[in-house]
């Protein structure tokens, strides 16, 4: 495998690329609507047959389908997993609010670095082996929800994964560096029931779940320790109806990201022990720890290694990062399955209105994504 021929190759195809991400972009794909998400998978499976991509689809009621796309032919060699989504977190009629545009180096849009661009790179690279002949057997897994946790998609990302040799993530990269580590995600619902009252005639018949709940926050707060990377968020509260009411509900919502897997016990048991101190109140905690932490293990480590050593041979420098966000790569990482992440676009602005994918980038990383694809036993 020669990594200059790569890379040459992939120079052939920046616009096939560019026109590919665009067509792509102005399919706007927000994870709750099934047809929008389903249209732009349609895009990527005529992008793939092209190039001889066969597909299966998952069909799903309550979300877009998820689309499985097989490169290669059948072989006893473990096939190589790339793993993708196509919905984003942008509603439907964004597109005249943040239009595709190529302006100062960049391709913006929205989900243009998230994930989309990612998608277009694995295509491009997976094309390009199957012309020089370097072709192993490959699946492009495409996820219809991953923004929203991926409920429907992680079976089958988890049973794909444990038939592949490694996983490959398209998600954008963290900077200019691949992603080694990330943390675990977790999300939980703290409800508080207590007694309504009028606050001026009644006050002294009156349980406020807000007074509750309020001092709740505070013991969730302090259940962050930077020392073990564990953090707890309280994002979003609420309660009551009316100022002149003794609130009878309140409620939180809370984020928590954790380093390890062994700290997801450890959270539950936090949440769990949980108590109200007024006894006329009542307490219910519903959630937990739904992604696993994406360690840094050996399997990750090497592929890292090899890959660092592939683009000084076309010729950048790449470097590893670790990042409180998860992805479906937590999914395969905590199965042991060696996962390398960030493997996509490199950008600004995922989740934001100036998202944006830095154009010159494009080509050397998609010839480094399709030599590694090349380099894995």
């Amino acid at each position: 495998m020669d990594s200059k021929a790569i890379l040459h190759h992939v120079e052939t195809k920046s616009e096939w690329i560019r026109t590919s991400l665009r067509e792509l972009v102005l399919q706007e794909s927000p994870s709750e609507d099934r047809m929008a998400v389903n249209a732009a998978m349609a895009i990527a499976e005529r992008l793939a047959a092209d190039f001889g991509g066969r597909v299966r689809r998952h069909k799903q009621k309550n979300f877009g389908d998820v689309f499985e796309l097989r490169f290669g032919s059948r072989s006893s060699r473990k096939p190589l997993l790339l793993l993708g989504h196509l919905d984003t977190v942008w509603p439907m009629g964004t597109l005249a609010e943040m239009p595709w545009r190529e302006e100062k180096g960049r391709y913006w849009g929205p989900g243009v670095l998230d994930m989309k661009a990612g998608v277009v790179m694995a295509l491009a690279a997976v094309s390009t082996l199957q012309e020089l002949k370097l072709a192993r057997p490959i699946t492009l897994l495409l996820n219809s929800e991953e923004e929203v946790g991926s409920p429907v998609s992680r079976a089958i990302t988890e049973k794909l994964a444990l038939e592949s040799a490694a996983v490959f993530v398209l998600e954008p990269a963290q900077g200019l560096a691949y992603k080694t580590a990330r943390k675990g995600v977790g999300h939980y619902n703290v409800e508080v029931t207590g007694v309504g009252a009028h606050s001026g005639v009644d006050f002294q018949k009156g349980h406020s779940a807000v007074l509750e709940l309020a001092k709740l926050v505070q013991t969730m707060s302090n259940f962050t320790n930077l020392e073990r990377k564990l953090t707890v968020n309280c994002g979003v509260v609420a309660g009551g109806t009316r100022s002149n009411v003794v609130a009878s509900h309140a409620h939180a919502e809370v984020d928590v990201r954790i380093a390890k897997a062994s700290d997801a016990a450890y959270v539950e048991k936090l949440f769990r022990g949980l108590k109200v101190s007024d006894p006329h109140c009542k307490l219910t905690v519903t959630g937990g720890i739904n992604r696993p932490p994406m360690e840094r293990k050996t399997g990750t480590i090497a592929l890292f290694k090899k890959a660092r050593k592939l683009a000084a041979e076309i010729g950048f420098e790449l470097d590893e990062a670790a990042t409180g966000g998860g992805s479906d790569g937590n999914f395969t990482a905590a199965l042991g399955v060696p996962t390398l992440d960030g493997m996509g676009a490199v950008g600004e602005g995922a989740h934001a209105s100036h998202e944006h994918v830095v154009i010159e980038h494009l080509v050397p990383r998609t010839a480094l994504l399709a030599a590694m694809i090349a380099s894995v036993e």
